[in-house]
C-alpha cells in the first residue's frame, strides 16, 4: 500500500542548467502564420522534454529572409495592421503589402509575438527572436543549426 502513496519529485530546471541552442530559419516561400506558431513552440521551449511554463527554457532564433514571406489568400492586399497613437481619432492603418516594403522584419515579430504570453515572460522570450530583412545576419559566430518547420 505504500508503494501506491508514493510520488515522484517534480523536476525543476534550473536557470544555470538551460542550454539555448542557436537555430537558422530561412523565411523564404514559409507561411506567416505556420512560421510564426513554430516559432513560438520553439522559443517557448515546448519541444524540450524538461519544458515549465513558467521559465525561459527556449532557444534562440535567428530568421532570415523576411521579407519573403508568404501570406493565403487575398491577406496580401487586404490584411490591415492597426495601431493606436494614443491620442483621441488617432487610429493608424497600414496594408500588409505597403507594411511588407516598409519593414518585413515587424510582420513577422508581431506574428510571433501575439503567440507569446503578455507580460514579462513573453517580453524575455521575444528578446531571443532575431529578424533580418535579407540573408546576411551578425550572428554567424554562434554556428547556428539550420531547422526547416515542419508543417501540418
Amino acid at each position: 500500500m505504500s508503494n501506491l502513496l508514493k510520488t515522484q519529485k517534480t523536476h525543476f530546471t534550473r536557470n544555470e542548467d538551460i542550454k539555448k541552442e542557436w537555430i537558422l530559419i530561412d523565411a523564404d516561400a514559409k507561411i506567416l502564420g505556420r512560421l510564426a506558431s513554430q516559432l513560438a513552440y520553439r522559443l517557448r521551449g515546448k519541444h524540450r522534454i524538461d519544458y515549465s511554463s513558467h521559465q525561459d527554457i527556449g532557444d534562440r532564433i535567428v530568421v532570415v529572409n523576411a521579407a519573403k514571406v508568404k501570406v493565403s489568400g487575398n491577406k496580401h492586399e487586404q490584411k490591415i495592421y492597426y495601431r493606436h497613437t494614443g491620442y483621441t481619432g488617432n487610429l493608424r492603418k497600414i496594408l500588409f503589402k505597403d507594411m511588407l516594403k516598409k519593414s518585413p522584419e515587424k510582420i513577422v515579430k508581431l506574428a510571433v509575438k501575439r503567440m507569446l504570453p503578455s507580460g514579462p515572460l513573453g517580453r524575455r522570450l521575444l528578446d531571443n527572436l532575431y529578424i533580418y530583412e535579407g540573408l546576411e545576419h551578425p550572428h554567424k559566430s554562434q554556428n547556428p543549426k539550420q531547422w526547416d518547420p515542419v508543417f501540418k
